[in-house]
C-alpha cells in the first residue's frame, strides 16, 4: 500500500470516528473538542494501535495553525495591531514571569534540577492560541475590545515562545544576544518586505480580477503559506509568518470575505491537531509523573485565571471583562509542547521533564475548555443560548 492510500485510509479513520464520538459527546452534553482528543488516545499508539506513528499527521494538522493565525491577522488592521500590543505588552510580560515562578518552584519540590524546573515553569507559563481563538465566538474575536485584547496578548507570547526555543536550540558557544537581535532585524525585514508585496503586487492583482473567487482564494492561500515557510526559514516560526501574511492583506476591504472562504479549511486541520494532541499521550509513561502533573495543572487552572483578571482590573478594564478574559487565557499552550521537545531534542531536559510538560498542557486543555464551555458563550457550547 503507498503511503498516499495510508493517508487516505487514516483520514477516513479520523473523521469517520470523531463523527460517531462527537455524536456520543453531543448527547452527554460534552464538549466536541474533547471528542477529538480522546478519540486520539483512544486509537493512538498507546490505545488499540490503528495508528502506530501520529506524526506525519501531526505535521499535516500543523496547517490549522497556520491558517488560523492567518485569519487572525485578516481581521486585525495594523495601526490597531500596534495599538494593541502598546496596552498589553507589559500585562503580557508580567503575568508570563507571574506564573513561570510559581510552576518552577513546585517543580523543583518534586525533584526536579533548578535548570529543568526553570525550563518547566517557562514552557507552562503561555496560553494557548488554538483553544483560545476556537472557543470564543467570532463576531467577539474580531469585532469586540475582549477579542482584540485576547489576540494581542497571545501574539505576544507566541513571540516569546519563538525566542525560548531558539535559546534552547542555541549551543553554549553561540551568543544568544547577536542571535536575539539578528533575530529582530530579519523580523522587520520579512514584514517590511511582505507589505510591499502586498501593496503593488497582490492588492493590484486583486484589483483587477476581485470577481474571480477562485482566484482571491488561491493567491491568499499562497500566500499565506509561503509567509509561513519564508519566516520559518528566516528562523521565526510558521505561526508568525502566517500572521504577519494575514495583517497585510487586512487593509484590503476583500480580507473578510477571503477570512470567511478560508474557516471551513481551517476547521479541517484544527481537528487532526486536536486528534494527533491525544494520539500522543502515552499513559504508561505519564502515570510515572501523574502526580507533579496533575499538582502542576491544578496550580496554573487557579493562578492563571486569578492573576490574569488582576492585571486587567489594574490596567482599567471591566470586572466582568477581566474575570472572562482570565478564565479564556487560563489553560497551557500549544508552544508548552514544542518547548518541551526542543528542550528535550536539545538534551536540556530528561524524558521525565517533558512529560511532566506535556501531561500538564493536556490536562489544562481538557479542564479550561470544560469551563469555557459550560461558563460563557462559544460556537461549540452545549447550550443554544450560548453557542
Amino acid at each position: 500500500m503507498s503511503i498516499f492510500d495510508n493517508i487516505i485510509l487514516e483520514l477516513a479513520l479520523i473523521f469517520a470516528g470523531a463523527s460517531i464520538l462527537a455524536t456520543i459527546f453531543l448527547y452527554l452534553k460534552q464538549p466536541i473538542i474533547l471528542a477529538y482528543i480522546s478519540l486520539g488516545m483512544l486509537v493512538g499508539p498507546w490505545g488499540i494501535g490503528l495508528f502506530e506513528d501520529p506524526g506525519h499527521i501531526e505535521h499535516i494538522s500543523h496547517l490549522g495553525i497556520i491558517l488560523l493565525m492567518f485569519l487572525i491577522g485578516l481581521n486585525l488592521q495594523p495601526r490597531k495591531l500596534f495599538e494593541l500590543l502598546q496596552k498589553t505588552a507589559i500585562i503580557t510580560i508580567a503575568t508570563c514571569i507571574a506564573f513561570a515562578l510559581p510552576v518552577m518552584l513546585i517543580a523543583r519540590l518534586f525533584n526536579f534540577s533548578w535548570s529543568e524546573s526553570l525550563i518547566v515553569g517557562l514552557a507552562l507559563m503561555f496560553s494557548s492560541t488554538v483553544v483560545c481563538v476556537k472557543l470564543i465566538p467570532t463576531y467577539s474575536l474580531h469585532h469586540k475590545h475582549i477579542g482584540e485584547i485576547m489576540i494581542s496578548i497571545l501574539l505576544l507570547q507566541d513571540i516569546i515562545a519563538v525566542g525560548l526555543i531558539m535559546f534552547l536550540y542555541s549551543s553554549a558557544e553561540t551568543n544568544i544576544h547577536i542571535e536575539a537581535l539578528f533575530l529582530l532585524l530579519k523580523t522587520l525585514v520579512f514584514s517590511v518586505g511582505s507589505f510591499l508585496f502586498v501593496r503593488y503586487g497582490i492588492l493590484t492583482l486583486f484589483r483587477k480580477f476581485d470577481k474571480i473567487q477562485d482566484y482571491i482564494f488561491l493567491v491568499s492561500l499562497g500566500w499565506c503559506l509561503l509567509c509561513a515557510e519564508v519566516a520559518a526559514f528566516l528562523g521565526l516560526s510558521y505561526e508568525i509568518g502566517a500572521f504577519v501574511a494575514g495583517i497585510m492583506l487586512a487593509v484590503s476591504p476583500i480580507a473578510l470575505f477571503i477570512s470567511e472562504g478560508l474557516k471551513p479549511v481551517r476547521e479541517f486541520f484544527l481537528i487532526l491537531f486536536f486528534f494527533s494532541i491525544g494520539a500522543q499521550f502515552d499513559f504508561l509513561v505519564t502515570k510515572q509523573v501523574i502526580l507533579p502533573g496533575l499538582i502542576l495543572a491544578c496550580v496554573i487552572l487557579v493562578i492563571k485565571p486569578y492573576l490574569f483578571n488582576a492585571a486587567f482590573k489594574l490596567a482599567g478594564e471591566s470586572a466582568g471583562l477581566a474575570k472572562e478574559l482570565g478564565i479564556r487565557l487560563g489553560q497551557s499552550s500549544e508552544f508548552s509542547l514544542l518547548v518541551a521537545y526542543s528542550a528535550f531534542s536539545a538534551g536540556k531536559i530528561e524524558a521525565r521533564t517533558s512529560y511532566v510538560i506535556q501531561l500538564v498542557a493536556i490536562s489544562t486543555f481538557i479542564f479550561s475548555t470544560y469551563l469555557v464551555v459550560y461558563k460563557y458563550p462559544t460556537p461549540i457550547s452545549i447550550s443554544p443560548s450560548k453557542r
